[in-house]
């Protein structure tokens, strides 16, 4: 259970009702965007229990479990930058198991979880149904990237400075620092994210606006 200042509080709940506003009937999925070390997952958890409140449906999971086998992500190399931006995760699985039947609705079931990367196996797989209402919160990295973007109904993109991506992150290969430079300039995920959150400190998480930055 996450603490809650009166001002962390309020910002979640503002972009809470921001999504319920815009998309509180039916099936919705949201993305929590950023760089590695942003803090995504535990936005989306904040965000999720939040979100959740009086009751609504809500649905965690991440692309982090929906990694390719290690042959295929180091395909091109270990330090490779391309590598890791174009090879990391399994899309196809993605959509197939996750994706695809969550907006199907009704009685179908769905995955949030399908690849164990430090293990470098497939998890068995959990089917879950949801309620025709629920929202799915997918964090990870990468995720407005073009082939992505029609996934989702709201994406969030968070700003962090350097250091305090440095800090989340916890290593400095170069391998990933340059897959999300590449990232970047290719796919410009800031401009194309629904809303974009301050998140240099995850207790006092803002929003932002692309015209005022």
């Amino acid at each position: 259970m996450a603490s809650w200042t009166p001002e962390k509080r309020d910002v979640f709940d503002a972009l809470a009702d921001d999504i319920l506003h815009n998309y509180g009937k039916g099936r919705t999925i949201v993305a929590v965007d950023g760089v590695d070390g942003a803090g995504a997952d535990r936005f989306a958890d904040y965000l999720a229990e939040r979100l959740s409140r009086g009751g609504h449906p809500v649905v965690r999971a991440s692309i982090d479990n929906f990694q390719a086998p290690r042959a295929l992500r180091l395909a091109r190399g270990e330090d490779s930058a391309q590598g890791y931006y174009r090879d990391s995760f399994d899309y196809a699985l993605f959509r197939r198991v996750l994706i695809q039947p969550f907006r199907m609705g009704g009685s179908t079931g769905f995955v949030t979880a399908a690849f164990d990367a430090q293990r470098d196996a497939p998890i068995e797989m959990e089917w879950k149904t949801g309620g025709p209402d629920a929202t799915l919160i997918v964090d990870g990295t990468f995720l407005n990237r073009p082939e992505l973007r029609g996934l989702w109904n709201f994406s969030v993109w968070l700003d962090v400075t350097d250091e305090a991506a440095q800090a989340g992150r916890g290593s400095e290969n170069p391998r990933y620092l340059s897959g999300q430079e590449l990232y970047l300039s290719e796919a410009a995920p800031r401009q194309r994210a629904t809303a974009i959150m301050d998140n240099s400190d995850p207790e006092r998480p803002r929003r932002v606006f692309a015209d005022s930055c």
